[in-house]
């Protein structure tokens, strides 16, 4: 369906708004990094698969950190990539800590900033030590709200510093993506009065805030929601009151709720498969180690086709390869 909003923007205001020119530029660039690979594959078909992957969330495997929160796209597709690959580690009730949610974060992004890391650990752990142990659950929700939202949590946290210290927070400056990844948030619990900030003053606050603001901010009746049902919150008490609200799952649609958030159906459905394949391989491997010839698999066997490769990652990973390849080669004269 058409949406009117769209007829009264501009052409220009419409790219920018759904970061056209972002995705162009990027598959320009892996286009140059894969020209080699050009009289093979064409042109055309390196931009389909490329913008396939954009739609289907998997151009943002193995990027660098900069490109992974680039666009508000690609940050779900980020989450929903992290759920879906470590999903087992909630299901198998296993208990990590921040840095070895860090490792896990690093396997899709290597560049992945601690920091974020850490202020998502936080909001589980709020007062408790940064080493404690934590629920997949608990950080993936947590998780979510730092990572997709981190522009504006960073003038949050700004905001209820100056109503601590009785301050006018009218003027409220907005981080930069790159800014707000690396400037370590300010301790508030150390200078923060327990029961917090008054709430309705707080919601005026942020719904101004909101209003203004150039980055993603959680839906405005969320907002409300949570500062009505209190007179007074503090900073964390906020944050894990937006972590816990099953409308944020909803609204930004990379996560179910979170009763069905070890629950995946079709990765169920596609790990079986493999499995099955693995155990065929298996059968197939013991056949040859006895010599029967009967059981011999085909030499023409089908190619199983991986969507963890995709073609604009190609020539990078054979450039990365290519001083392993060399010393095979000399190893063996």
């Amino acid at each position: 369906m058409l949406n009117v909003d769209r007829l009264s923007q501009s052409g220009l205001d419409y790219l920018a708004q759904r970061h056209v020119l972002t995705y162009m530029e990027d598959a320009v660039s892996q286009l140059l990094e894969s020209r080699e690979d050009m009289s093979q594959y064409g042109i055309a078909r390196f931009f389909s698969e490329y913008f396939n992957s954009v739609r289907q969330g998997t151009h943002v495997l193995f990027r660098e950190f900069s490109f992974v929160q680039a666009t508000p796209h690609n940050r779900v597709s980020f989450l929903r990539t992290f759920w879906r690959c470590f999903r087992a580690v909630g299901k198998n009730g296993d208990l990590l800590t921040a840095k070895e949610y860090h490792c896990l974060l690093q396997l899709l992004c290597p560049d992945f900033p601690i920091e974020l890391t850490q202020k998502a650990a936080r909001i589980v752990l709020m007062d408790d030590a940064m080493d404690c142990l934590m629920s997949f659950s608990d950080f993936l929700l947590a998780f979510q709200v730092q990572f997709y939202y981190s522009e504006f949590l960073e003038s949050v946290a700004a905001i209820y510093q100056d109503l601590l210290t009785g301050k006018s927070p009218n003027t409220v400056i907005v981080p930069t993506s790159s800014s707000g990844q690396h400037r370590p948030r300010q301790t508030l619990s150390d200078c923060s009065p327990l029961d917090g900030v008054d709430a309705s003053t707080f919601y005026q606050c942020l719904e101004s805030l909101c209003d203004r603001s150039k980055y993603s901010c959680p839906p405005s009746a969320i907002v409300k929601e949570v500062l009505s049902s209190v007179q007074r919150l503090t900073f964390y008490g906020f944050l894990m009151a937006l972590t816990k609200h099953h409308g944020i799952n909803r609204a930004l649609g990379a996560l179910p709720d979170k009763a069905e958030l070890l629950l995946d159906p079709l990765m169920d459905q596609e790990l079986e498969k493999l499995t099955a394949q693995v155990s065929g391989l298996s059968i197939s491997s013991s056949s040859i180690s006895s010599g029967d010839p009967a059981n011999l698999p085909s030499r023409q066997s089908p190619r199983v086709s991986s969507p963890w490769r995709p073609l604009y990652h190609r020539r990078k990973m054979d450039t990365e390869s290519d001083g392993s390849t060399e010393e095979t080669d000399s190893s063996e004269n």
